[in-house]
């Protein structure tokens, strides 16, 4: 019989440890099921939230829409921050579920991807607002230029949204740290480069085309 019992004691073990660890297992799955119902409410009340602040229109004049549309995304930019809002409950309830295990480590990993979602969404919201505003600030600049009689009214609107959306994405890609001073420097370099090529071409090769440039810009009264 001592044999017996003494074989028998790794099961009783193992059973003691299947105890204690069903009880932490039904925890965790009851978190699961509750963030998975949380998650869903969650996604349908922002993307309500959102379309009754206006935002899809928003997103829909930015053009971001669109360009979802073209990259062959069946949703739109609300859909989006609603479905990464979803995945943000989910994942916290993942993180609750796995630190009720005691897996500490994969609580550690899954927080770290938690603290990068939010900056996804505010990412998004950065590029549909700053999209709006640069074609807001095109079609001023446009309409200014051809008030004034200047030509290539057009162009000058379509470099002034070009130029304020390089801007917002390097603003968006530093929010979610995304190339960081390596994108930051290259932008620069191309920015002052431009600007060099500009100053050459106004003040040693080219005055006569930019004599021709700024007299389409602003031509002379009375001359």
């Amino acid at each position: 019989m001592e044999q017996v019992s003494v074989a028998l004691e790794p099961v009783r073990a193992f059973m003691v440890e299947v105890g204690q660890f069903f009880p932490k297992l039904l925890v965790a799955a009851i978190i699961l099921v509750a963030g998975w119902m949380v998650a869903k409410l969650v996604r349908v009340g922002l993307a309500k939230g959102l379309k009754l602040v206006n935002f899809n229109v928003l997103a829909e004049r930015a053009g971001m829409d669109d360009f979802l549309k073209q990259g062959d995304i069946k949703t739109d930019t609300v859909g989006i921050l609603a479905l990464l809002a979803y995945w943000l409950v989910i994942l916290l309830a993942l993180m609750m579920a796995f630190n009720s295990l005691g897996l500490t480590y994969v609580t550690d990993l899954v927080g770290r991807v938690v603290l990068f979602v939010p900056k996804v969404i505010v990412a998004v919201v950065i590029l549909a607002i700053g999209a709006y505003f640069a074609r807001f600030v095109a079609r001023v600049v446009s309409t200014y230029a051809k008030n004034v009689g200047i030509e290539d009214a057009d162009l000058l609107g379509r470099i002034s949204m070009y130029a304020i959306m390089v801007f917002v994405v390097l603003i968006a890609l530093d929010q979610v740290n995304i190339g960081g001073d390596i994108i930051r420097q290259t932008f620069l370099i191309v920015l002052a480069g431009g600007v060099l090529a500009l100053a050459i071409a106004f003040g040693i090769g080219g005055q006569k085309w930019a004599g021709q440039i700024l007299d389409r810009w602003w031509p002379k009264k009375g001359g």
